[in-house]
């Protein structure tokens, strides 16, 4: 089924993404191919850089995000920048369907689609009639 709202909630470890309406939730878990490899620092780096973020995972995410008009991409760190900056450079297409980022801490999933709703309830009365 095809919802017009997604949501996004990810961290380096996992992505929970759930396509939404108002009585209706349809949710996905992506898992990066090599979990915690982004705080491995490299091997002989001087300045103690993390190693590169895994572009298979960003790809993966936005391929479960597929179908929805508007997204919303919420998470407690980085990883959701680094979505957005993976979108930019390799999905130009969807950034469009981007229409928020916020920082978010670890919600059950029930407290994650009310947040997500609440949101675009307040996008939607923004938009001129």
């Amino acid at each position: 089924m095809s919802h017009y709202h997604a949501v996004v909630w990810l961290d380096h470890n996992e992505a929970r993404v759930m396509h939404i309406s108002p009585d209706d939730v349809e949710k996905s878990v992506v898992h990066p191919a090599h979990p915690h490899r982004h705080l491995q620092r490299k091997r002989g780096s001087v300045s103690g850089s993390r190693a590169p973020e895994d572009p298979h995972y960003y790809h993966e995410v936005v391929e479960a995000l597929a179908g929805a008009s508007e997204v919303l991409v919420v998470g407690p760190g980085q990883a959701k920048l680094e979505l957005i900056k993976h979108i930019h450079a390799h999905d130009r297409d969807f950034s469009d369907k981007i229409v928020g980022v916020e920082t978010v801490d670890h919600p059950a999933d029930g407290q994650l689609v009310a947040y997500a709703r609440k949101y675009f309830a307040a996008k939607d009365r923004m938009l001129p009639q």
